[in-house]
């Protein structure tokens, strides 16, 4: 259900509203909250924490809606308002933009118009909650909460548990960003923090789209952990997904020409996942390792540029629901024998 607050001062919009919406209402899609002015607003907000959206009327007592405008953009930053209004000016509706305003409907109100303006602005304010959401679940780019690790450390049940691990079949991807380490020695690092982490973000938003997670930043590349069910097909997914947005991107060309690309490998099995390193310095690190993770590693080392690089044992658990192609027997770091790897086209 879509909360909804109308603020305006004429006491017939409410009666139009519930009379159009009636059918949304019915049906449990949308719930509307009424006041007759900012400052009134203001004061449903606090009761009424899970507002989505604010349609708001520019001329109001107390508190008019541009002003409206500039408290809600201080205070409920998720919240996203439609001006409703009659003064259809340029000047107003440029004015409720600068404020904040996510769009404009004039009156007299074409009720088809403005329900197709609220599902639009309902999309935009949940898009933006999932991804605020995605941001904290996934902890992008590492950034631990000190006193959330300080109070986990200081538990009770510490000593017992954190050094626990677990044997869990998952997929791996290692994704390496294909010659970047040349920008650092023509840009600042301020610039290549920056760009770096752009593209970590695009690639980034497509491991979680399948359910994956970050398990570290190495430099320029990407860990990735896939867990649950169909595990390899989704991490193929989420890889496939990384290499297409990666090759929209722009090319960069401050002060050096770089087109970003990546090289990809691949591998699944059985891991070992737990808490690395130090209980006695409370130095850990949450990861998986073993041999299915080296090999991953080992197989995006021996990929190029925009290739996405499995082995045989990968290749035959997904060769019906992805196009292969067979790149021959390759001789990996540490192991004995050669190893048959495939590249994943599509």
């Amino acid at each position: 259900m879509a909360k909804i607050l109308v603020v305006d001062d004429e006491p017939d919009l409410e009666i139009l509203i519930r009379q159009k919406f009636r059918k949304k209402i019915r049906e449990g899609e949308y719930d509307f909250v009424f006041a007759g002015n900012g400052r009134h607003a203001l004061e449903q907000l606090e009761q009424h924490p899970d507002v989505e959206i604010v349609l708001s009327d520019i001329n109001m007592p107390e508190m008019d809606g541009l002003t409206l405008l500039s408290k809600l953009n201080d205070q409920h930053v998720l919240l996203k308002a439609v001006i409703v209004s009659a003064y259809g000016d340029m000047e107003n509706i440029r004015m409720a933009m600068n404020r904040g305003a996510f769009d404009f409907v004039t009156k007299p109100v074409d009720f088809y118009d403005l329900e197709l303006t609220i599902e639009k602005t309902l999309s935009h304010v949940r898009q933006l909650r999932q991804t605020l959401k995605a941001v904290k679940e996934n902890n992008i780019l590492k950034m631990y909460v000190d006193e959330t690790v300080l109070h986990f450390m200081n538990s009770r049940e510490y000593e017992t548990s954190v050094m626990v691990s677990e044997t869990l079949e998952a997929s791996i991807a290692f994704i390496d960003i294909c010659g970047f380490t040349s920008i650092s020695e023509n840009e600042t690092p301020g610039n290549v923090v920056k760009l770096l982490n752009s593209y970590f973000d695009v690639m980034v938003k497509e491991i979680i789209n399948q359910e994956g997670y970050i398990d570290k930043f190495i430099g320029d590349a990407i860990m990735a952990v896939f867990r649950g069910d169909y595990h390899l097909d989704r991490a193929i997914d989420a890889c496939l997904a990384v290499r297409s947005e990666i090759e929209r991107l722009p090319v960069f060309s401050e002060n050096v020409s770089y087109k970003p690309n990546v090289s990809i490998g691949i591998n699944s099995g059985e891991v070992i996942s737990g808490n690395i390193g130090s209980a006695s310095l409370r130095r850990l690190d949450y990861t998986v390792i073993g041999d299915v993770v080296n090999t991953a590693q080992r197989l995006q080392s021996a990929a190029r540029q925009g290739q996405i690089v499995i082995c045989d044992e990968a290749y035959q658990r997904i060769k019906h629901s992805f196009k292969c192609l067979q790149i021959g027997e390759i001789t990996l770091k540490n192991k004995q024998k050669p190893v048959m790897v495939y590249e994943v086209i599509s």
